[in-house]
């Protein structure tokens, strides 16, 4: 897989950003302003062109647009560096109902495989109090690297869609609709199952060594899925599924299944949901963070561009400075923002690091 590191990027017509062009360093570069002049945003435009979707939730075009703009349209412009030293152009043109790219400046359908990680410790409230926020994180980040767990989410969600319709709807037969749905439900659900115990099992080690290594503390993190499928065969599942089906049917929705699955944190073998205070949660889920990009270095050898988006907030001045220190022997390129001046100054002594400075929209 190639690595890629950003080296220009240019918003136009998008939030309050000006159209200048920013240059990137291929590691540190500190995103610096007030709040409210546009350093999350300059995270977002990027991270919209590489995933076509925004890390805020509910965001969509009319959100996206510049509200000076004369076209309704926003152009997202790029160069990357690759692994093997070549330059590429990547580009969107983003309008309400449509949405076009562009590799040096031809048409594509699919997007190039530029990974991305946005880090914002604000999501950790939700990832500790939302099993539904945990479930989402864990998918989206093993479908990074496993392409046959995406695909096999996909078919079984799908599949679940399907079979909550007729649970509702209860056309004529639909049992028999349904005993097909579940033959296809259980196989997903014994490899989907897999996948996230294998998924655990490797991110546990890269956990602990990371949480030490960032916060320097003697503590244990680890991961434990909590399901009713593990130990179990296609048949096993669709068994379960069948002898479910008259509750799920009063219930007009599936009830059991790898959907409901949940994940747990543990903190010194406690359950940190429960038993952590918010700082150590905060932390735990700062080194979930970067123990996964450990993971993906070791996997492809590469890394992904990683968004921090101001931790400042969430961590006293020693573990700034610990952070600081990870990053500045880290390989990865990470863009990261603040407007804590005294995380600033923290910043700003990192030898070279890009420095990147935004008032009111524009780069400077």
């Amino acid at each position: 897989m190639l690595s890629y590191k950003l080296q220009k990027f240019q918003a136009t017509n998008f939030r309050n950003l000006f159209p200048d062009i920013i240059e990137f360093g291929p590691k540190i570069n500190c995103i610096l302003g007030e709040n409210g002049n546009g350093k999350t945003n300059i995270l977002e435009a990027i991270y919209v062109l590489t995933n076509k979707k925004s890390f805020r939730k509910n965001t969509s075009f009319p959100q996206y647009l510049g509200i000076d703009g004369g076209k309704p349209e926003i152009i997202l412009s790029s160069v990357f560096e690759t692994g093997e030293d070549d330059l590429v152009s990547y580009s969107a043109k983003l309008e309400e109902k449509k949405a076009q790219f562009f590799l040096e400046g031809k048409a594509i359908k699919k997007k190039p495989e530029i990974k991305m990680i946005f880090i914002n410790p604000f999501d950790s409230y939700g990832f500790h109090n939302v099993p539904s926020s945990r479930r989402t994180w864990f998918d989206h980040h093993i479908s990074l690297i496993d392409p046959v767990y995406k695909k096999t989410l996909n078919k079984y969600t799908s599949g679940l869609r399907s079979r909550n319709f007729l649970l509702a709807k209860k056309p004529p037969q639909y049992r028999d609709q349904i005993k097909a749905y579940d033959r296809e439900l259980a196989s997903n659900s014994v490899y989907l199952t897999s996948a996230r115990l294998k998924f655990i099992s490797e991110m546990v080690p890269f956990c602990e060594s990371i949480f030490k290594k960032i916060f320097a503390e003697e503590h244990e993190l680890g991961i434990e899925l909590s399901t009713k499928i593990q130990g179990l065969d296609e048949q096993q599942v669709f068994d379960l599924l069948q002898s479910n089906l008259e509750k799920d049917e009063m219930r007009c929705v599936t009830s059991y299944g790898v959907h409901k699955d949940d994940y747990v944190l543990l903190f010194d073998g406690l359950n940190s949901f429960d038993y952590c205070s918010l700082g150590q949660q905060k932390m735990s889920y700062l080194s979930l963070l970067f123990a996964y990009i450990e993971l993906f270095r070791y996997k492809f050898s590469s890394f992904p561009i990683v968004l921090i988006d101001d931790v400042s907030g969430e961590l006293d001045k020693f573990r700034w400075k610990k952070l600081v220190e990870f990053l500045e022997q880290s390989e990865f390129q990470v863009l990261i923002t603040t407007a804590n001046e005294k995380f600033k100054e923290e910043l700003e002594q990192i030898q070279n690091a890009k420095k990147i400075y935004v008032e009111s929209g524009r780069i400077s």
